[in-house]
């Protein structure tokens, strides 16, 4: 079993995911947003912000995979699952769990932007910029973080901690 430090309280998280909703529903007041939620990690920040944006909401899913049952992500994007629905004149935020190396986020809204849509934002619950190699911009961040390996919260480690109500830090892995 591994070690879990704690990084970020559930009570932060909490608090911050508010802050996010709440700036995101002055910025599209008067009109409807379309979240797109990045699968499998990003369900558990999306389905808690979406609870906090005060403006009409509609939903769909992606899964790409970049990392396969790696730490470390190949760089190589592939589309596991895509949309069910058009994104023809929509107000879209593509919700992530974690930004990290950029190439999966900057793969992504190039292909989603060639769908037509009225806009494409990124919320992220985490952004890593020290891992940075692909320039993308993101629009809505909770949290910066330093290079470390996290789960909770949506993140995980080969397929567990995703539960964990806060973020941690597994010690002892690279």
């Amino acid at each position: 079993m591994e070690k879990i430090r704690v990084l970020i309280p559930e009570e932060d998280v909490d608090r911050k995911i508010s802050e996010i909703g709440a700036e995101i529903s002055k910025d599209y007041a008067g009109r409807e947003v379309h979240l797109i939620c990045v699968l499998k990690g990003g369900v558990f920040f999306t389905c808690e912000l979406a609870k906090r944006i005060s403006v009409p909401v509609s939903l769909d899913f992606m899964s790409v995979s970049s990392y396969g049952a790696d730490t470390k992500s190949s760089g190589v994007v592939r589309i596991v699952k895509d949309l069910d629905e058009s994104l023809k004149d929509k107000e879209v935020i593509i919700v992530e769990d974690i930004v990290d190396s950029g190439r999966t986020l900057a793969y992504l809204k190039e292909l989603l932007m060639d769908r037509g849509p009225k806009s494409i934002r990124i919320c992220t619950l985490l952004d890593k910029p020290s891992r940075r190699v692909k320039a993308v911009n993101v629009d809505y961040t909770c949290f910066s973080i330093p290079d470390e390996f996290v789960v909770g919260y949506g993140l995980d480690y080969a397929q567990k901690y995703r539960n964990l109500p806060y973020i941690g830090v597994v010690e002892g892995i690279e």
